[in-house]
């Protein structure tokens, strides 16, 4: 029987969201017939390390979100470690991680971009990056945390200056439309999902509460949009260097003819796994089940380190 261990809950900003994602994958992973344990990372290491290798895992299943679960830092361990883990390695978390480096990366395989300006909260409280309307959010964050629109006559900008306790701040324009999202398994697209929210944009509580958005699968949007989206999301994907699963978010300025209006937000490496996350939503629209799954991203786990024989050293303990 294959051994998995699940990593959930952990020490960021989106603990919560990790602790629900990790729960469904326990019980999935024990109804496909794997031998499940749950570990929820603190801030010892050595001791982190430790359980782990006790759980004696052949795979490590990595539901953590946020800082240190999807930035590389535990894809590190893992790969000094020698054990194979879900999702995407040490490099491409951490350039997803960073929404700059991202950019980058999409702008040089030639991927559609909104420009942006890395500023500090002191920019941000002596003036407007750019012409408002504009988004502010942190450099390496995730799940919307921290994330601010300012409209015009929007007078919030010294306050939100005042209290940033993200550190540095990426701020890019805002893109009016439609918010749209693209998973992807390896190297195929799921789906195109619309997400609409009564919020003032998708943020934390849109994303996680019940209620909180509506999505739309298939996204009702022109075949050319749609074709273009999962385009994207799979070449986004590529681009970064991403295994298993990802999530590619966009906006959809409708104002425009065809794809022109079409514009790749980020990339998710650690989508959201709980009962209102968009990737389990997507893949039961292609007929995979939760279970299903989480058991084909067991059986896509890999490391990216050399296997120094740990292993074998947790077979011999």
């Amino acid at each position: 029987m294959t051994r998995v261990t699940v990593l959930l809950g952990g020490m960021s900003s989106e603990r919560e969201v990790s602790l629900s994602s990790g729960r469904e994958i326990v019980a999935a992973l024990r109804e496909k017939g794997f031998e499940v344990t749950a570990i929820d990372p603190g801030p010892d290491l050595a001791a982190l390390v430790g359980s782990i290798a006790a759980s004696r895992p052949d795979v490590v299943f990595n539901a953590l979100h946020g800082r240190f679960g999807e930035d590389g830092t535990i894809q590190g361990v893992l790969d000094w470690m020698g054990i194979p883990y879900t999702h995407s390695g040490l490099r491409a978390s951490a350039v997803a991680m960073d929404k700059a480096a991202a950019k980058a990366a999409f702008a040089a395989a030639g991927l559609p971009v909104a420009p942006h300006r890395l500023i500090e909260a002191a920019d941000l409280a002596e003036a407007d990056p750019f012409p408002l309307p504009y988004v502010v959010k942190p450099l390496r964050e995730g799940s919307s945390v921290g994330v601010f629109i300012l409209r015009e006559h929007d007078n919030r900008r010294a306050e939100i200056a005042a209290t940033w306790r993200w550190g540095e701040i990426i701020a890019e324009p805002y893109i009016p439309g439609r918010e749209l999202t693209v998973a992807v398994m390896e190297d195929r697209p799921l789906a195109v999902t619309e997400i609409a929210t009564g919020h003032a944009f998708y943020d934390y509580d849109a994303k996680y509460a019940d209620g909180g958005s509506r999505h739309t699968i298939p996204a009702i949007v022109p075949d050319v949009v749609q074709s273009r989206a999962m385009e994207i999301a799979v070449a986004a994907h590529a681009a970064l260097g991403c295994s298993g699963v990802s999530r590619s978010d966009f906006r959809w300025d409708d104002s425009r003819p065809d794809a022109e209006g079409l514009v790749l937000l980020e990339v998710n490496t650690q989508p959201g796994m709980t009962p209102t996350s968009l990737v389990p939503e997507q893949a039961a629209y292609r007929g995979i089940s939760f279970p299903e799954l989480c058991a084909w991203m067991v059986r896509q786990a890999r490391h990216d380190g050399m296997n120094r024989g740990a292993k074998r050293m947790r077979d011999a303990a």
